[in-house]
């Protein structure tokens, strides 16, 4: 008679090493990626998140106060007129250098909030 043996438990090491493989390949990598064309010293959040920016209309101000639509200098009134073609389903996304005056934040906010788009969002570091 063929006594069959009962299988109770599965061996996880090796499924453990392969993961701590791809996440140090995935650390790795990362650290390679480039965040955008427009250099803009972020401030720092520890409830940052990510995004994907081609889905997404980001409004840049660098350091030197140069307001960019995606990769478009623009200037800061013409906002409006750029924001009226958009769906109000759409992201916006506020990317400001931290020593910008606040009072220029709050400008761009303030003509987003105008136009009523649901999805508002501030581009911060993740300083975990």
């Amino acid at each position: 008679m063929v006594k069959i043996k009962k299988f109770d438990s599965i061996n996880v090491v090796p499924f453990i090493d392969i993961m701590l493989v791809l996440l140090v390949i995935v650390l790795t990598t990362a650290s390679f990626v480039s965040q955008g064309i427009i250099p803009v010293e972020l401030p720092d959040a520890s409830s940052a998140s990510e995004f994907d920016p081609k889905e997404e209309l980001i409004i840049t101000i660098n350091k030197e106060n140069e307001v960019f639509f995606g990769k478009e200098i623009i200037d800061i009134n013409d906002i409006s007129n750029k924001l009226s073609s958009y769906d109000k389903k759409a992201s916006v996304f506020i990317n400001c250098d931290k020593s910008v005056p606040f009072e220029k934040f709050v400008h761009i906010l303030d003509i987003v909030k105008l136009y009523s788009f649901e999805n508002v969002g501030i581009i911060t570091n993740d300083n975990k």
